[in-house]
C-alpha cells in the first residue's frame, strides 16, 4: 500500500508514521518560508501549539516519581503566588486531567479565534509563565473543583509554575535536560518567535479577502508556556514516544496511568477521554488508542500510538491544514 497516496494532495506539512523499527509514510510538502520558497523537510521545526502540555504532565509526574510532590498536593501548598478567587485547594491531579475549575484565560467553550486574547494583551509579553496571569488569576472559578472535566489551558500554566517553583529551574530548560535531551530530541525546545532558530517553519493564515497569507506571529504567545507552544520535529515526537513507552522518562506505574482514562464522559467518541497530558480513545476491540493534538491559528498538529499495533503517527502543518481528517484515513487503512 502507497501510504503517501491516501494523504490528501493540498496537505502542507509532514506526516511521519513508523511500527517498530519500520517506516510506513515519510511526507513533506508546502513551504517552511512561504516567500522565499523553502520548502519542508524532516529536520523542519514545527510550531505545535497545546501538544507541548504532554511534555509539562511528564515533568510533573518526573516529580510525583521522585516524591518531591504528590498527586494531591494543593496550589495553595505549592505556589507562592496570590490565587485570589482561584480554590486553594485545587490538586495537582486535578490540574493534570482538567478537572480544576480554575479559571482559562483561553476558554474554548465561549472563545473560538485564540487571536482574541492579544486585542488588549499584547502577545510579545508572554515570554513566561507568569506573564499570563493577567489573563486569569482575578476571574472566578469555573466551577468547583473536581466537579466534571473541561479543557483547561490555565492549569497546566500553572502545572509549569510548579514545575518552576520544585526545581528552581525555567520549566523549559527543565523539560529540555529531563524529557528532550533523555529522549534525543534535538530539535525540539520552546523558541521566541522573534528570535527562532534555524530551520523553523513559519506559520501561515489565510486571508481570504485578499487571497494571500501572512504568518501568525501576532497571533500566538511569543514563547510557548505550559499551555503549549514547543516547536518539534515529527522525528522527534517519534522518539518522545519510544522513550516514553520504554520506561526512561517515568516508571511503568506512572506511564499506564499516563495512558489510561481519568476523566472525560467519552461522548464525542473521536475526542474520547483525557488521561495526563494526553486524550485516550476507547477501543472495545482491544486497547485503547492514546494521543496528543494542538491548534492554534496556522498551527495543526496530532501524534498517534496505537499499542495494538505499535504504530506511531505524527501529522503536523504550518498551515493549519486538517490533521484530524488525515488521521482518520490512517486508522482506517492500517488499523484494521
Amino acid at each position: 500500500m502507497n501510504i503517501k497516496k491516501m494523504i490528501d494532495n493540498n496537505f502542507r506539512g509532514n506526516v511521519y508514521i513508523v511500527q517498530d523499527k519500520e517506516i510506513l509514510c515519510e511526507s513533506s510538502t508546502g513551504f517552511a518560508d512561504l516567500a522565499n520558497e523553502v520548502p519542508n523537510s524532516l529536520e523542519t521545526k514545527f510550531a505545535s501549539a497545546s501538544a507541548g502540555k504532554v511534555f509539562v504532565a511528564v515533568g510533573i509526574l518526573q516529580l510525583i516519581d521522585q516524591g518531591k510532590i504528590k498527586f494531591d498536593d494543593t496550589l495553595g501548598r505549592l505556589l507562592d503566588i496570590e490565587l485570589n478567587n482561584i480554590d486553594v485547594d485545587v490538586t495537582v491531579k486535578q490540574l493534570l486531567n482538567h478537572t480544576s475549575g480554575v479559571p482559562d484565560y483561553f476558554d474554548e467553550t465561549i472563545m473560538e479565534d485564540y487571536e482574541e486574547l492579544w486585542i488588549d494583551y499584547p502577545n510579545y509579553k508572554i515570554r513566561h509563565n507568569s506573564d499570563l496571569l493577567p489573563l486569569f488569576i482575578d476571574k472566578p472559578m469555573m466551577y468547583s473543583k473536581g466537579e466534571k472535566f473541561q479543557y483547561n489551558n490555565s492549569g497546566y500554566v500553572l502545572l509549569a509554575m510548579i514545575i518552576e517553583k520544585v526545581t528552581g529551574m525555567d520549566f523549559d530548560q527543565y523539560l529540555k535536560i529531563n524529557v528532550f535531551d533523555v529522549c534525543d530530541m534535538k530539535s525540539t525546545g520552546y523558541y521566541e518567535l522573534d528570535r527562532l532558530p534555524a530551520k523553523c517553519a513559519y506559520n501561515y493564515i489565510y486571508c481570504a479577502d485578499t487571497n494571500d497569507f501572512r504568518t501568525n506571529i501576532f497571533s500566538v504567545d511569543v514563547k510557548g508556556t505550559g499551555a503549549g507552544g514547543a516547536f518539534i520535529t515529527v522525528k522527534d515526537i517519534i522518539n518522545f514516544w519510544l522513550g516514553l513507552l520504554n520506561e526512561k522518562l517515568i516508571s511503568k506505574e506512572l506511564v499506564s496511568e499516563m495512558l489510561n482514562k481519568q476523566s472525560g464522559n467519552g461522548m464525542d467518541t473521536e475526542e474520547g477521554f483525557y488521561g495526563y497530558g494526553v486524550w485516550i480513545i476507547d477501543n472495545p476491540k482491544g486497547k485503547d488508542l492514546a494521543y496528543f493534538q494542538g491548534c492554534d491559528p496556522g498551527v495543526s498538529f496530532l501524534s498517534e500510538y496505537n499499542p495494538n499495533n505499535g504504530i506511531i503517527s505524527v501529522l503536523v502543518s504550518n498551515y493549519g491544514d486538517n490533521v484530524w481528517q488525515e488521521m482518520r484515513k490512517v486508522r482506517e487503512k492500517l488499523y484494521e
